[in-house]
């Protein structure tokens, strides 16, 4: 199966639409984390989803067993309706755009934080709060992975937008104008 970016999108902003009207935005919200963590964390369901041998009742059963319980009633009829009209294969993709659009219209931007040690939740929340002053960004995401790689200090993703303010970016710098000979250029 091919991706289908402009399919899951449509989609997305159909559940997304329908359940602003209905008043169950969050809760439509935490169903499509909770599928696509289940997608992500099982490769199994989304080989079963996109499979074209598997029928579609049988698809609609292990999806139902899933989710019952712990989907908002908009969200299980949506998954039915896939299934109905063979697009049960975009789910994936599907939950993936319902998030960015739902973070989109709440003004939530996504940042991802790289350091090379684990940093605490104080260090996190100054980092939220001065994205929030400095940035004028009204809600942050704040992803944090840890890379030691880095050496020291930090890589900051804030959507297309990247700050290295890593040990390792400042020694490749150095190197590289010991390369050019930077210095010797100084010298003279």
């Amino acid at each position: 199966m091919t991706p289908n970016p402009r399919l899951a999108a449509r989609y997305a902003k159909a559940v997304l639409d329908l359940a602003i009207e209905k008043g169950q935005l969050d809760a439509v919200y935490n169903d499509m984390l909770f599928l696509d963590a289940a997608c992500r964390g099982s490769r199994e369901l989304v080989n079963l989803l996109r499979s074209p041998i598997i029928k579609a009742d049988k698809k609609g059963s292990i999806l139902e067993a899933i989710t019952a319980g712990k989907v908002s009633d908009i969200t299980a009829s949506f998954n039915r309706l896939l299934l109905g009209k063979e697009r049960e294969a975009y789910l994936p993709e599907i939950a993936s755009s319902f998030i960015e659009q739902y973070k989109t219209y709440k003004g939530i931007r996504t940042v991802r934080l790289t350091t090379a040690a684990p940093v605490g939740e104080d260090v996190k929340l100054a980092i939220v709060d001065k994205l929030k002053t400095a940035r004028n960004i009204p809600q942050v995401d704040l992803h944090t992975r840890v890379d030691e790689s880095l050496i020291g200090g930090f890589v900051l993703e804030i959507g297309d937008e990247l700050v290295d303010a890593s040990v390792a970016f400042e020694l490749n710098n150095i190197r590289k104008q010991f390369q050019n000979n930077d210095f010797i250029y100084k010298i003279r």
